[in-house]
């Protein structure tokens, strides 16, 4: 049973090395987009900021694999999941991947409060 303790992580992993890679390797189709949305991404993508994000999503995707370091791993992916979140909600209007990469999110950081404690 102590294998269940993993899947948020697992699924976690898989959503941000996918979507990551998927910035720099064609390996998703990309969605089309218009009017806030495509001016937003525009202007991120520009700038090169969406690619620091990518890297970060990589980055944590890969450490949250590793038990020892999941909990840095949610301390980088949690602003990223709500920034998500927000862009569905405020650019798209409707919420989508985003409330499920917050309670993922949610579930490791409740596995892991052991390590958050000196945080309190």
């Amino acid at each position: 049973m102590k294998f269940l303790t993993h899947i948020p992580a697992t699924i976690l992993a898989f959503l941000f090395l996918l979507g990551g890679l998927s910035f720099f390797l064609p390996l998703l189709p990309v969605p089309a987009m218009t009017g806030n949305s495509l001016t937003f991404f525009n202007l991120l993508g520009t700038t090169g900021y969406m690619a620091v994000v990518k890297i970060l999503e990589i980055l944590g995707g890969v450490l949250i694999i590793l038990p020892t370091k999941r909990a840095l791993a949610t301390v980088i992916l949690a602003p990223i999941s709500v920034n998500i979140f927000l862009f569905e909600i405020f650019m798209i209007g409707t919420p989508g991947i985003g409330i499920l990469l917050i309670a993922l999110i949610g579930l490791v950081v409740y596995q892991e409060k052991h390590k958050f404690m000196a945080l309190v």
